[in-house]
Parts: structure tokens; C-alpha cells; sequence
């Protein structure tokens, strides 16, 4: 009979799901060096409050953007870091930002510290408080461009100042790389990348904005997680347009234009993408899963069992386990008519995708369109990015990040991840596969 055959199958599968759990426990931790360190804190936090004051918003619209702020900003750098920023040398560059090279001992392995010291604009009037006046209350800073990514920023060179008065010279070449720019996909880290190619300078090591120290981020883990983006996901914003006669509002017909664009967005939208699990998720999977309740580490470590559990969590729930999934959709603008009473001659909306590293832009636009399945939609490519480049996590400077973050965030799990937003440091997969993505604060 077949049914002792599937019962003993069944039991066959149970005990190596079990197995494998039981052995899925945590792999060797980065190495933690106990050193204590001594700077100014207070000093610290006073350069990141000057950096913050300064007001520099960067838009696409120049007029909306004010010189002074960022000329401001430059006139600090060597007030607030006197003692490194005399050593460095000034790359000049065309573009805005600054390129500064602090000379090691040897050139064979140089590192860049990356951050931007541009900002997004603000609705002052929602502020609890004001966002350039960099005010403490109850223990936390206040101020827009803290987390994005000033503090980076006042990270790199208070450090490097604090060993520059010790006459400290580092092993390799350093470089510090800071965009005025990327807050508006500017071309500042694409040029330095092309400076670094025609100088024959090969980068060992970029860190830049991205991960940090969080909690309860991954199911079944309560310890704190420093997360290290490896890589980052793609980007493309796509227009939909359909057209149609016009008219008054009292005698329409059957479907509109936003009604026909409705119907698109819900096409998209109730068919997401599939789920392909990426190296860096894969990854983070088997690092944090292991340090998970053994409910959940039944699930980790039987994906090939599982994965459905996944898939389907993802779907109904959205949030950061879905977008680590799969390639995500999130309409967010649509424009129709300048009346309540007028149909539109032309409806638009605008979704914004972010592309697993499993996917790319040509991909994933065929596969929308089919999608949308509709002869009267016009579907274009607006702005788009390809999944960047995966660093490698089998390497000395991989190791040399996870260990300076376990020795500041003693207790922290440290684990690559996929950054879902995209950054300057997707310039530097072209001469580099040791790109990280890590701010150093608790979120």
C-alpha cells in the first residue's frame, strides 16, 4: 500500500526539518576588540549641531537652493577639524562636493569614508522643532540631515581629527568622498569614481550611509542587529498615461481616464512580483535566522520547505520583509483633471519601483506592461537605476567593518543586508566589490 510508504516519507522529512533546525545555530561572531577609547563627546556632538545649522537643501531647481549655506558648510570643515584637515589633500572636482586624500603609510589598499552633507527640504511648520537649529531636548539632537547623513559626515573627520593630534598616519591611503549632491542623483560620486579610474587608485574598501543598529527588525530576534547593506536595490519611476476625448462630467462614458488608470493600478498592484531570494538576503536570512526563537529558526533553515511562509507573509503584509523578497510597486502620484465636473482629456500616475537584485529595469518594465494589459495606456520609463553591484563578504575588509561595529555595538548581531533605498555608493560597484552601507547609530 502507498500509505506506509507516504506516512514513513513524512516522518523521513520531520526529522531532518527538525535536524537541520536544531543545527542551525549561530556561526562564528566578528572579532571584538576590547580597547577602550577616549575623545571629547561634547565636542563631538557640538561639530555635528555647527553641520547641521547649516542649511543646505539641495532641489533639481536651482533657485530654490541657496549658495551661501554650502559655502557656509565649507568654511567650517577646517575650523571644526583643524588638526586632520591641514593634512589632507584637496582634489578639486567639477561637481558639488568634497574629494580629500589622507596619505597613509602605503597606497595599496585605500579605503574611502563616503557620506553627503545636502538635505531634502522641510515643512518647518510640522516640526516640533526647528530642523537647522540643531536644538537638544531630553538626550536627542533635533535637526534635518542629522540621521541623512551629517552625522557620517561629522563621523569621519572628528575621528580622523582626534587621531591626527596623536600624529597618527593609517597603514593604507584614505580618502573621504562627500556629495553636495545626492539627494538629487547628482554627479559628484560618479566623478570621483572616474577620478579614482584614471589615477589608478584601486579602492580596497567604501563605506558609506545605510544600515544601522536596530531592534526587532527580524522575526524571532530581540537582541540588537547591525545591519551592513552589501548591496542595494534597483530603482525606476514609470509613467502611465492614457488619453481620451474630454468632456462634461454629466454624460460619461463607461470608463474614464482615471477610471482606466484605476483599474491599471489594481492589475499591479493585486499581482505582485515573485519572490526571488538575492545573495544578500539569502545572507541575512542564514545570520539572523540563527540567532532566532526555534520556531522561526524551523522556518530559516528550511527555506526549501518554507519559502511559501515567507511569500505569503510578504504579500498580505508589505513593510521591509516583503521588499526584501521580492521587486516592489508603490504608486504614488496621479493627475487627472483641474475640475470635480471636467473629465480629463489626459490621466497620469506615477509608481515607483524598487528592483531585487534578481530583476532588472528591462525586466521588470515588460513585465508591467503586461500587467496593466491595456492598449490605452502608454507606459514609460521616467528616471531608473539598476540593482547595484553585491559586495563580497568572504574578505578582510568585510571583516574589518563587521568587527568595528560589534566593538562599538558590543552585543549587536552583525549581519549583510539588502538596502531597499538607493545611495551614492551604486557609483562605486564599478571599481569595487567592497562596498558597505552602514551608519554608525542605533535607530
Amino acid at each position: 500500500s502507498v500509505y506506509p510508504i507516504m506516512g514513513l516519507l513524512g516522518i523521513i522529512i520531520l526529522i531532518v526539518i527538525f535536524a537541520r533546525a536544531i543545527a542551525f545555530k549561530p556561526n562564528n561572531l566578528p572579532d571584538i576588540e576590547n580597547d577602550s577609547v577616549e575623545f571629547d563627546n561634547d565636542k563631538a556632538v557640538f561639530c555635528l549641531q555647527e553641520l547641521i545649522k547649516c542649511k543646505t537643501i539641495s532641489s533639481a531647481d536651482k533657485s530654490l537652493e541657496d549658495p551661501k549655506e554650502f559655502d557656509k558648510l565649507f568654511s567650517l570643515l577646517p575650523k571644526l577639524y583643524p588638526d586632520i584637515y591641514s593634512k589632507l589633500e584637496k582634489i578639486p572636482l567639477k561637481n558639488r562636493g568634497i574629494l580629500l586624500k589622507w596619505k597613509g603609510e602605503s597606497s595599496e589598499k585605500p579605503s574611502v569614508m563616503m557620506s553627503h552633507f545636502d538635505v531634502v527640504p522641510v515643512n518647518e511648520e510640522l516640526w516640533l522643532k526647528p530642523p537647522f537649529k540643531a536644538e537638544i531636548c531630553d538626550g536627542y539632537l533635533w535637526g534635518r540631515g542629522a540621521v541623512d547623513t551629517k552625522i557620517t559626515l561629522n563621523g569621519a573627520l572628528f575621528s580622523a581629527n582626534e587621531l591626527a593630534k596623536l600624529n597618527f598616519i593609517p597603514k593604507n591611503d584614505i580618502y573621504f568622498a562627500f556629495s553636495g549632491e545626492e539627494e538629487i542623483n547628482g554627479k559628484f560620486a560618479s566623478e570621483a569614481v572616474e577620478y579614482f579610474e584614471k589615477n589608478n587608485v584601486n579602492v580596497d574598501l567604501v563605506v558609506d550611509e545605510g544600515g544601522a543598529v536596530v531592534q526587532d527588525v527580524f522575526p524571532g530576534v530581540k537582541k540588537p542587529c547591525g545591519l551592513i547593506g552589501i548591496a542595494e536595490k534597483g530603482m525606476v519611476d514609470v509613467l502611465y498615461t492614457t488619453k481620451s476625448n474630454g468632456g462634461h462630467a454629466s454624460a460619461p462614458k463607461p470608463h474614464t481616464p482615471v477610471g482606466v488608470l484605476s483599474k491599471a493600478c489594481a492589475n499591479v498592484e493585486n499581482k505582485p512580483f515573485k519572490m526571488k531570494l538575492s545573495t544578500p538576503v539569502k545572507l541575512m536570512f542564514d545570520t539572523l535566522g540563527r540567532h532566532s526563537t526555534f520556531f522561526f529558526r524551523l522556518i530559516f533553515a528550511n527555506l526549501w520547505c518554507f519559502s511559501w511562509v515567507l511569500d505569503l507573509l510578504g504579500k498580505k503584509q508589505g513593510g521591509e520583509i516583503n521588499a526584501l523578497l521580492r521587486t516592489t510597486v508603490a504608486f504614488t502620484q496621479m493627475k487627472g483633471s483641474s475640475a470635480p465636473n471636467v473629465i480629463p482629456p489626459e490621466a497620469s500616475m506615477i509608481s515607483n519601483i524598487r528592483i531585487n537584485p534578481c530583476n532588472n529595469v528591462d525586466g521588470v518594465l515588460s513585465e508591467i506592461k503586461r500587467k496593466v494589459n491595456s492598449d490605452f495606456i502608454e507606459v514609460t520609463k521616467i528616471t531608473s537605476f539598476e540593482p547595484s553591484r553585491i559586495s563580497r563578504v568572504d574578505c578582510e575588509s568585510y571583516d574589518k567593518v563587521a568587527s568595528a561595529v560589534a566593538s562599538t555595538f558590543n552585543g549587536a548581531i552583525v549581519s549583510p543586508y539588502l538596502m531597499f533605498q538607493c545611495s551614492d555608493s551604486r557609483s562605486y560597484g564599478k571599481i569595487s566589490d567592497k562596498v558597505y552601507r552602514f551608519s554608525s547609530t542605533e535607530l
